[in-house]
């Protein structure tokens, strides 16, 4: 049914280190990861934070961007070279609109896109650094493997030298 969904999307391919999304720009399309890795991230007074990991399986986009015309938060970038399909909001609408399945699968993916960012607050609330590294290592295996640990030092909120130091603790 995922072929049904991409059937009208345009399938489109980036190298790693390219922006699907800029910051302070109006996001048009928002896209499916079919391969590859994206990250989502910001810059604070000329520092990276990274606040995101987008994996196959995924949607993206600057969602208050795309649904209300306002210049995206955020960048999305590539870490690897990434396979998408994309479309515009518009498109979308008219395609769940007619196929409740499409629709089902959308919301579903939000939810559980919900529930991540929820969990990651409250970690980020309550853990300590190690034990948010060892949470990411228990339960996105993924993220430890194929995202450069100094993007993986951002998204904790340390610096990598202190992500050497919780690594070798291991």
């Amino acid at each position: 049914m995922l072929s049904t969904i991409l059937s009208d999307f345009e399938q489109e391919k980036f190298g790693p280190k390219q922006l699907l999304i800029e910051e302070g720009k109006i996001a048009r399309k928002f896209y499916y990861i079919e391969k590859g890795v994206t990250r989502g991230w910001l810059n604070n007074d000329g520092k990276e934070i990274t606040f995101q990991f987008m994996f196959e399986g995924a949607f993206i986009s600057s969602w208050e961007s795309l649904f209300y015309s306002l210049p995206s938060l955020y960048n999305i970038e590539t870490i690897e070279p990434v396979t998408v399909y994309s479309a515009s909001l518009e498109d979308f609408k008219q395609k769940m609109e007619r196929n409740p399945y499409i629709k089902d699968f959308y919301y579903n993916n939000l939810q559980q896109r919900l529930l991540k960012y929820q969990k990651l607050f409250i970690s980020r609330i309550k853990d300590t650094p190690e034990e948010r590294y060892n949470q990411l290592f228990e339960q996105s295996p993924e993220i430890i493997r194929r995202i450069p640990q100094h993007y993986i030092a951002s998204y904790l909120g340390i610096t990598s030298v202190s992500l050497s130091r919780i690594r070798s603790r291991r």
